[in-house]
C-alpha cells in the first residue's frame, strides 16, 4: 500500500510500471518518497513562517498544508516530465529549467526552517535592534519637547535671577542703614538720625518690592513648571504609545533580516541540504540508466506518435488525390457541348432578368 502511494507520488504511469520488474517499481517508489517528504517539509516550513505572520495556529496549518500541496504538485510535475533520452546531454538540457525551479523551491523551503533552527540567535539580534530602536525613538521624540522645556527652564532661571538680584540689593541697603546706625559708615555718627531714617525707608521700600517680586515670580514659576510637567507627560505618553510598535518588531521580514546578520555558513549548509533533497529526484532520474519502464513508456509514446503521423499523412494524401480527381473531372466536363449550351442558356436568362429589373427601376424613377 505504501509502495503504491509513493509510486503515485513519483508521477509514473502505474499501468506501465505494473508490468515492470520489482526493482524498477522500487526505484520509482524511492523517487516518489523523496517528492512526498519534500512536500511535507515544505508544509511544515510554511506553517511556521505563516505562524510568525498570523500568530494563529489553525490558520497557519491550513495555509501551510495548501503550500505543501503546491510544492508536491510542482515536484511531481518536474519528475514526471523528465524523459530518458539516448543522449546524456539532451537529458541534462531538458532538466536545466527544472533544476532552476528546484533551486527556487529549495530556497523557499529552507528559509523558514532556518528561522526556527536559529530562533534563539535571531531573538538576540532582534533584542539588540529593539533596544537601539527604543533609544532612537526616545531621542527623536525628545527632540520635539527638549527645546520647549529648555526654554521654559531658562525663563524660570531668569525669574529666580531677578529675585536673587533684588535680594542682593535689599541686603546691601540693610547693611548700609545698619552701618549708619552703628556709625561705622556713612556720616560716622552713632545713633538713628535723619540719614539713618532715610536709608531705612529706602531699604523698607526695596524689601516691599522684593516681597511683591517674589509673589509675582512665584506664580509665574509655578505656571512654567506646570507647563514643563505637561510637556514631560506628553513625552512619556508618546514614548509609551510608540513602544508597542517596537516591541512587536519581530515579524517575518524582521526575522529574515536578523538572520542575515548571523554568520552565513550555517545557513548556507542548511540551504545545500534542502537543495540536495529537492533536486535528488531529478538527478536520480538523470544518472539512472534507461530502465524497463523508460523503454515501455517510449514504446507507448512512439506507437501513438507513429499512428498519429500515419493518420495525418493518409488525410493529406486523400486530400491531394481527391483534388487531382476533381480537377480531371471538371476539365473533361468543360469540353462537352451539352454543358456549354446549358451554361449559355442560363447566362442568357440571367442577363434578361437583369435588363428587366434595370428597366423597372428607371421607369419608377421617372
Amino acid at each position: 500500500m505504501l509502495k503504491k502511494f509513493f509510486i503515485l507520488c513519483s508521477g509514473a504511469d502505474t499501468l506501465i510500471l505494473d508490468e515492470c520488474s520489482n526493482g524498477e517499481q522500487n526505484k520509482y517508489a524511492g523517487i516518489g518518497a523523496t517528492v512526498f517528504f519534500t512536500a511535507l517539509m515544505a508544509s511544515i516550513a510554511a506553517s511556521y513562517a505563516l505562524y510568525t505572520v498570523f500568530d494563529n495556529l489553525l490558520t497557519s496549518i491550513f495555509f501551510g498544508f495548501i503550500w505543501g500541496l503546491l510544492i508536491f504538485n510542482l515536484d511531481r510535475y518536474i519528475v514526471s516530465t523528465i524523459k530518458k533520452r539516448d543522449s546524456s546531454l539532451d537529458e541534462f538540457l531538458q532538466a536545466i529549467p527544472r533544476i532552476l525551479l528546484a533551486v527556487i523551491i529549495a530556497v523557499v523551503i529552507s528559509k523558514p526552517l532556518e528561522l526556527k533552527i536559529f530562533e534563539k540567535e535571531i531573538n538576540q539580534v532582534l533584542l539588540e535592534q529593539k533596544n537601539e530602536l527604543t533609544l532612537s525613538n526616545q531621542n527623536q521624540i525628545a527632540e520635539q519637547y527638549t527645546p520647549k522645556i529648555e526654554d521654559l527652564n531658562s525663563q524660570i532661571a531668569n525669574l529666580n535671577s531677578q529675585i536673587d538680584t533684588k535680594e542682593a540689593e535689599v541686603n546691601s541697603l540693610y547693611d548700609t542703614f545698619i552701618s549708619e546706625a552703628e556709625g561705622t559708615a556713612g556720616t560716622g555718627l552713632l545713633g538713628k538720625g535723619p540719614v539713618y531714617k532715610e536709608k531705612r525707608e529706602k531699604h523698607d521700600a526695596a524689601l516691599a518690592e522684593l516681597q511683591q517680586l517674589k509673589t509675582e515670580n512665584k506664580a509665574k514659576v509655578s505656571a512654567l513648571e506646570t507647563e514643563i510637567l505637561s510637556l514631560q507627560g506628553d513625552y512619556k505618553a508618546n514614548v509609551n504609545n510608540s513602544q508597542p510598535i517596537i516591541d512587536n518588531f519581530d515579524g517575518l521580514m524582521a526575522r529574515v533580516n536578523a538572520l542575515g546578520e548571523l554568520p552565513w555558513l550555517p545557513s548556507f549548509f542548511i540551504f545545500l541540504l534542502f537543495l540536495a533533497i529537492e533536486t535528488s529526484p531529478i538527478f536520480a532520474k538523470l544518472i539512472s540508466p534507461k530502465g524497463e519502464y523508460d523503454f515501455r513508456l517510449e514504446d507507448q509514446e512512439t506507437t501513438v506518435k507513429t499512428w498519429t503521423m500515419q493518420k495525418v499523412a493518409e488525410r493529406k494524401l486523400l486530400l491531394k488525390t481527391d483534388n487531382d480527381i476533381n480537377n480531371r473531372v471538371y476539365t473533361e466536363i468543360a469540353d462537352e457541348e451539352e454543358v456549354m449550351n446549358y451554361k449559355r442558356k442560363k447566362a442568357r436568362e440571367l442577363m434578361q432578368l437583369q435588363a428587366d429589373a434595370f428597366f423597372k427601376n428607371q421607369k419608377s424613377a421617372l
